[in-house]
């Protein structure tokens, strides 16, 4: 399974697909880029696909309430449902997993436009409804069948680059196996282990990763805790495990996030005794100015690699679930490790607003 290459595309599954898109491209700085739907020949659903720089993303809703990803998002509201990988070879990427013990969901399918090949194949991921897809894709074959450019402008950038990582939360005692599975399966190895405990709530983590480390999975389970935790939360109101944040990488995360909340983005805020001693225990941030990462709620860590800087948005749907993490790393191949305390009690103050805690 060495041959994952990184993330070819997130799909998430939503109650209106071109709402959903004209969210991402206004709020996000995503430019739609091609749509498949009734009109084109996609007689069960509507998908349209989004990019910014190397993110692509889709979001695809159902056309009839018996459609599996009308139960989908029933149950879960609007989630992500497919982290695809890049490979090489799909139907050899599938092979390998099944014979390892993944779930088989779809078979390597074949499909050809405009004279260019596009082959994918799909298992079971960490819970009962997410998959992860093998994509093999010919220079200029599209992304989805059955689906057909489309002639937007693009939209400005606000300095999304790529992905970074996709957090899971999965139930009490089932991090391990999750770990497990990615390890003995997908030939992934842990990076790191974090475990953390506020007053009230707390998680156990481990981050599994691919060879290359284009593909990162921080695993977490809820933590024995006098309150509802974080995780808790999310496994309540997702009803089951999940992808609770996409984290996107940014060069310049302060000019990102001033855009962001130009266009109605809400993040959360950090601590005000955060900024205190902050210089003192991360050091000099090269090109940073820590009035700014304060007004900013920007939280910063520091590992033996260099300096990562993160802030996180709040949910971006009615339910309490699904969040976005911007992350600048200068070096830092961790996951701010430093500052998840940090998260946890920002988190908690949303869920008090909530009545969730």
């Amino acid at each position: 399974m060495r041959q994952i290459k990184g993330i070819d595309h997130l799909e998430f599954y939503v109650g209106n697909a071109p709402q959903a898109a004209y969210f991402y491209r206004t709020a996000f700085g995503f430019t739609p880029v091609a749509t498949a739907s009734l009109e084109t020949g996609a007689g069960d659903r509507t998908s349209l696909v989004l990019r910014q720089n190397e993110i692509v993303m889709v979001v695809t809703s159902p056309l009839s309430p018996e459609s599996p990803i009308a139960q989908h998002v029933n149950l879960h509201g609007d989630s992500l449902k497919n982290i695809a990988f890049a490979v090489d070879d799909a139907a050899q990427a599938f092979a390998e997993a099944t014979k390892r013990g993944a779930r088989p969901v779809m078979e390597p399918t074949e499909f050809e436009q405009n004279g260019a090949r596009t082959v994918t194949a799909t298992i079971a991921a960490f819970s009962g409804d997410m998959v992860h897809s093998f994509v093999q894709r010919e220079p200029g074959a599209p992304l989805l069948p059955n689906s057909v450019p489309l002639a937007h402008p693009p939209v400005d950038s606000i300095g999304l680059r790529a992905f970074d990582h996709a957090a899971i939360c999965v139930e009490t005692g089932m991090m391990q196996p999750w770990v497990d599975f990615y390890v003995d399966v997908m030939d992934f190895r842990v990076a790191h282990q974090e475990d953390v405990a506020t007053e009230y709530t707390g998680m156990y983590s481990k981050q599994v990763e691919n060879a290359a480390g284009t593909v990162k999975f921080p695993i977490a389970e809820p933590a024995p805790s006098k309150r509802k935790s974080q995780i808790n939360e999310y496994l309540g109101f997702h009803h089951g495990p999940g992808v609770q944040h996409v984290a996107l990488l940014s060069d310049a995360i302060c000019d990102t996030v001033r855009a962001l909340r130009l266009c109605g983005i809400e993040f959360l805020q950090a601590p005000a005794t955060y900024y205190d001693q902050l210089e003192e225990r991360v050091g000099r941030v090269s090109g940073a100015d820590m009035s700014l990462l304060r007004e900013l709620s920007v939280l910063v860590d520091r590992d033996e690699w260099g300096h990562l800087l993160q802030v996180f948005t709040k949910p971006l749907q009615a339910r309490p679930t699904l969040f976005m993490e911007i992350i600048q790393r200068q070096g830092a191949r961790g996951f701010g490790g430093g500052n998840i305390r940090s998260l946890f009690e920002a988190i908690e103050s949303q869920q008090a607003a909530r009545g969730t805690l």
